[in-house]
């Protein structure tokens, strides 16, 4: 039941006619409290008007993969040229929703983000877009921050699915604060990305806007007020503070066993260590970790969201969960620490990124690259309610650049297998492909990509949270039949397993970040002109042989849509016979300059060879392919930002 209470503010000018560029102060920290207040929640009429503010088209707002991402001074409209920077975008997405719509109004739409610098200035502002242009329920969580797993889940689930889609405030694991990134991302109906479509046409829009349509006269929401609370902005919209958790926790019990993991987490021997990396994340690991499953707060790391992300990179690999690497006793290139007492450490270790989707997953002395933690929960469905009650995944699929880890799982347990290019709205049309298309149901459905995601058809999005439930799941199976007091199995113990069932696929990323635009598309054009249109055979000569060259393409199985040119692929031969390949992309996660990333991957099947670390099995293979490619000549670059 909603109770309305009659409330009368002071109005305070949110526009002069000039609408001239801001300047913006913002909190130390954010705050986001657990669940509705137990008082009344109140609903305050700001009575704003609607006006149309004359604007000018902005060069560069073509989103990527996952929306787009800038310097947060460019959202700021510091410069005089990103005047109205928020507004334009905000708008171009408006109406490219309405064009979806039929051209009617947006009934209701979520606004959340990852807490980050600017984080709750951005809400203000597309609040007063939102409202002129007559969406007529905007649901902000309280504190204003939710995960980008949790918004999926709210659009899926939220009073039955009503929400059209979801403006996300996230850079996801780009660094936050003064002069790092700042990005807004759209998902759609069905919580899933938006597509390329959509984007594009947002783009085009961007290009020909010349008025957006905001509010005038109205004061900013609290974002803090309790659950339930309404803002009423004008006669025709209305604002909600909602639950960050509640839709998020019911699909994630919908998946797992929280009462047997409770258990599980009970026994000695049992522990987990959780990174949140000062994101959005953090919260809802308490709530799932702490307040659901029963482990103690010392089980948390940086779980309390910050503007700056504590100053840290909020992206969970190797390099920059490196506290928890250490803790976990591995070295920095994942590789044992053989100096730390094994039984000292916990049992499980994990991380996740600025807006929790990504994940790192660690064992005691046993880093699990993302491309072997697919694989491996995979092969161990049974451990987790939401496939097991299924008779298992009825389709898994991987980023291309991911490795080939997940196929031979896939063929040895007769599952269908895609290999997509990046970017989760791929996952999303398969996993959608009854509930969109009226096509083959592959749901279950299991998918991931070598950049740290992992995910399930629960929402449509990649979730961080999810994957460390899922290996909590699988080390609770495999310890089912073992005896209190005895030797528990470890996360090494099931990593070692599988690779003497299926071989190891030797797999590590380097990555080359903020290369200059130019170089970085002559190292792309040389291996296009080169290999892929040239002749393999005029490489020189080395022990590793190239003996193949493409450029990925994907034809979607769904809808039919085409995409061109997701990473060149060179494929090499070992003297012993042994295949290998690696794989060069431009990143467009970034907000300046490129990032170049090369994947490498090397398969082997001899078991006394499993135990090396890759960075150093693939050394040979990288020194191979960076000659090739002249990437020191054309870049200018000794070395990788980040090997992970």
């Amino acid at each position: 039941m909603k109770f309305h209470l009659s409330a009368t503010i002071g109005l305070a000018l949110l526009c002069s006619p000039s609408y001239s560029a801001r300047a913006w102060t913002t909190p130390a920290t954010f705050a986001v409290r657990g669940g509705a207040s137990s008082s009344v929640p109140s609903s305050t009429s700001l009575g704003a008007t609607a006006i149309e503010v004359d604007t000018k088209p902005i060069e560069g707002m073509r989103p990527g993969t996952s929306g787009l991402r800038k310097k947060v001074e460019v959202w700021q409209a510091v410069d005089e040229a990103n005047k109205n920077y928020v507004e334009n975008f905000i708008q171009s997405l408006v109406d490219t929703a309405m064009d979806n719509n039929e051209g009617k109004p947006l009934d209701t739409l979520i606004v959340a983000g990852d807490g980050r610098y600017f984080n709750n200035e951005a809400i203000q502002i597309i609040v007063k877009v939102l409202a002129g242009n007559g969406v007529k329920n905007i649901w902000i969580p309280q504190g204003g921050i939710m995960s980008t797993p949790a918004v999926s889940a709210a659009i899926r689930t939220l009073e039955g699915g009503k929400a059209q889609g979801g403006i996300v405030l996230t850079a996801s694991h780009n660094p936050g604060g003064p002069g790092e990134d700042f990005g807004i991302k759209y998902n759609e109906g069905y919580g899933q990305p938006a597509g390329e479509e959509f984007t594009e046409a947002l783009y085009a829009k961007s290009l020909e806007l010349k008025t957006f349509k905001t509010v005038e006269d109205a004061s900013d929401i609290d974002l803090n007020a309790d659950v339930g609370t309404t803002f009423e902005i004008t006669d025709g919209s209305t604002v909600t503070i909602i639950d960050p958790f509640d839709s998020y926790m019911e699909s994630l019990k919908g998946c797992f066993d929280f009462d047997g993991l409770k258990k599980f987490c009970q026994r000695d021997g049992v522990s987990i260590l959780y990174d949140g990396m000062h994101g959005a994340g953090g919260p809802f690991a308490k709530k799932v970790l702490v307040d659901e499953i029963g482990l103690p707060e010392s089980s948390l790391l940086r779980s309390d969201p910050r503007i700056d992300f504590g100053k840290c990179h909020p992206d969970p690999n190797l390099t920059y969960a490196a506290d928890l690497v250490k803790k976990m006793g591995l070295k920095a290139d994942g590789s044992s620490e053989e100096s730390v007492d094994f039984d000292s450490i916990p049992m499980l270790g994990a991380a996740n990124d600025g807006d929790g989707d990504r994940n790192l997953i660690a064992g005691a002395q046993c880093f699990v690259t993302p491309s072997d933690s697919l694989a491996m929960i995979c092969d161990n469905w049974e451990a987790i309610p939401h496939f097991a009650k299924a008779g298992g995944p009825k389709g898994v699929a991987r980023s291309m650049p991911s490795s080939a880890a997940l196929d031979v799982v896939a063929e040895a347990r007769d599952i269908p297998c895609f290999s997509t290019p990046t970017g989760w709205k791929f996952f999303g049309n398969l996993m959608s492909s009854k509930e969109m298309f009226d096509g083959t149901d592959y749901t279950p459905f299991l998918c991931g990509e070598e950049s740290f995601g992992t995910g399930s058809d629960h929402i449509r999005e990649k979730d961080g949270l999810w994957a460390v439930l899922a290996w909590m799941s699988i080390l609770m199976k495999a310890n089912e039949n073992v005896p209190e007091g005895e030797p528990l199995v470890s996360v090494k113990d099931i990593v070692k397993n599988h690779w003497a069932k299926y071989g190891r696929h030797f797999y590590c990323r380097y990555d080359y970040e903020a290369v200059e635009s130019d170089s970085a598309n002559e190292v792309m054009d040389l291996i296009r002109d080169s290999f892929v249109n040239g002749d393999v055979s005029s490489a020189e000569s080395g022990d590793i042989e190239l003996v193949g060259a493409e450029e990925f393409g994907y034809t979607d199985p769904v809808d039919g849509s085409t995409t061109s040119k997701q990473g060149l692929i060179l494929s090499f031969k070992y003297p012993s016979g042994d295949t290998a390949r690696v794989i060069f992309r431009l990143s467009g996660t970034g907000s300046a300059g490129a990032t170049i990333r090369m994947y490498l991957e090397k398969f082997e099947k001899d078991q006394s060879k499993h135990d090396e670390a890759a960075p150093v099995a693939l050394k040979s293979l990288a020194d191979r392919a960076l000659s090739l490619v002249k990437m020191t000549e054309l870049t200018g670059r000794e070395s990788p930002t980040v090997i992970t």
